[in-house]
């Protein structure tokens, strides 16, 4: 059933297109205002909204501003009861999929519906191709820094080797880059690179996602199943939080890489396999060996070469080129325009305390992108990034709270909740 969201704050007109819709087989979401819009839009796909333009706290020009970014694919049916001929013309150079004036002719109101839908199908087509093409690109290790110069300078000695690589540093600083571009630049880079999560990955499960399992060998193995390890044959296995591997786990995979063989779960038959093996940590895994926790033989297996690196505070000279490629990469998958960022906000990005690395700079570019207008400025930076100043007692807490956002969702709710009173109009 296709989904609609009606926005409009008079509850009357939201209350008779839900009769209609709901008649026509459409499910219906109703929104009072373009913040709320936003929020329901985030908690959940819509195939076609229908837009009022004149509302309060965020009208619908506002509105489809950030539909734009936040939403792309999604048709906006714009409609208007004190519209002019220049004001349909702005919204559907916006981007709105038509503009209808009250009081709406609902023939035409369900043609322009069911054309909406037609283009939703294939803008949603469109973008699925588009991400299967993005995901066959080769991941990039953005920026200048003499920390990120040597790394990317001993990757292209070791990479042709068969040497293997220990990657450390702390969450979000890009280890699986390393791996990837190791991979890339690798003999074996026409081969498969599979990656483990050793931290995602139940203790109980680990060994058979590593050395594959037989048919029956425990309860709900209802069929063979081969592991990593024989997946990346001839090709490479990078495994991800490899101190949080348990300790029977690591003897294994310490026999694999001893006898280029394993043995699946269950089974008794050894087999052969040539696998690169890369591994990562965020662990000082010195400090685990002395506790006990990983194996010192094979922490020496796995350093051959060892990679560091490091926190995006010690390399902030990147911070303007990786918001650039962020900029890009984030529009293009929204499928708008990059926007323009103005030199003080890039300037104030440099300067804050980036605890979550790269990965944390990339969720706060893409709320800036989705919340500023036309440019991102120093204002938005203060707004979305910073804690409020028109909220000083609660500075300290605002900053803990915008700094572990990791999803658009918690902070559109908490913009409803706590900042409608600071949204544009």
């Amino acid at each position: 059933m296709p989904r609609v969201l009606v926005v409009d704050d008079e509850a009357a007109i939201r209350r008779a297109l839900r009769d209609i819709l709901e008649f026509e087989k459409y499910e219906v979401v109703e929104a009072t205002n373009g913040t709320e819009c936003l929020v329901k839009l985030k908690q959940g796909k819509f195939d076609v909204i229908v837009l009022d333009i004149k509302m309060p706290q965020m009208d619908g020009m506002d509105a489809l501003d950030r539909i734009g970014i936040l939403s792309p694919e999604t048709p906006v049916i714009m409609i208007s009861g004190h519209a002019d001929i220049d004001t349909a013309v702005e919204s559907v150079r916006k981007g709105a999929f038509d503009f209808i004036s009250k009081p709406l002719d609902l023939n035409r109101l369900l043609i322009t519906l069911r054309n909406a839908l037609d283009k939703s199908t294939l803008i949603g087509e469109k973008k699925a191709l588009q991400k299967k093409v993005n995901r066959k690109e080769a991941p990039k290790m953005i920026g200048k820094s003499e920390g990120l110069t040597k790394i990317l300078a001993t990757i292209e000695k070791v990479a042709p080797t068969e040497a293997r690589i220990l990657i450390t540093g702390p969450n979000g600083t890009g280890k699986e880059l390393v791996a990837r571009q190791v991979h890339k630049q690798s003999s074996r880079a026409k081969k498969a690179l599979i990656e483990v999560n050793c931290a995602a990955i139940p203790t109980e499960l680990i060994e058979s996602e590593l050395f594959g399992h037989e048919k029956g060998s425990f309860t709900g193995a209802a069929q063979q199943k081969s592991g990593k390890f024989e997946q990346a044959d001839k090709g490479t296995l990078f495994l991800d939080e490899i101190g949080d591997m348990s300790l029977k786990a690591q003897a294994k995979v310490l026999r694999a890489l001893q006898e280029n063989q394993i043995t699946r779960v269950g089974g008794t038959k050894d087999l052969n396999v040539d696998v690169r093996v890369l591994a990562a940590t965020n662990k000082d895994l010195r400090v685990e060996i002395a506790a006990g926790r990983f194996r010192e033989d094979l922490y020496h297996r796995l350093s051959v070469i060892l990679i560091e690196v490091p926190a995006l505070n010690d390399r902030r000279d990147d911070i303007p080129l990786l918001i650039n490629h962020f900029n890009r990469q984030i529009c293009k998958e929204y499928g708008v325009v990059p926007k323009k960022w103005d030199d003080k906000a890039i300037t104030q990005l440099q300067e804050l305390n980036w605890t979550g690395n790269i990965r944390e700079l990339r969720n706060v570019v893409e709320r800036l992108l989705i919340l500023s207008n036309d440019a991102v400025t120093l204002a938005d930076v203060q707004q979305f990034v910073l804690p409020s100043a028109a909220a000083p007692a609660k500075a300290d807490s605002l900053q803990q709270l915008f700094q572990r956002f990791d999803t658009l969702e918690d902070l559109q709710l908490y913009i409803q909740q706590e900042y409608q009173e600071h949204q544009p109009v």
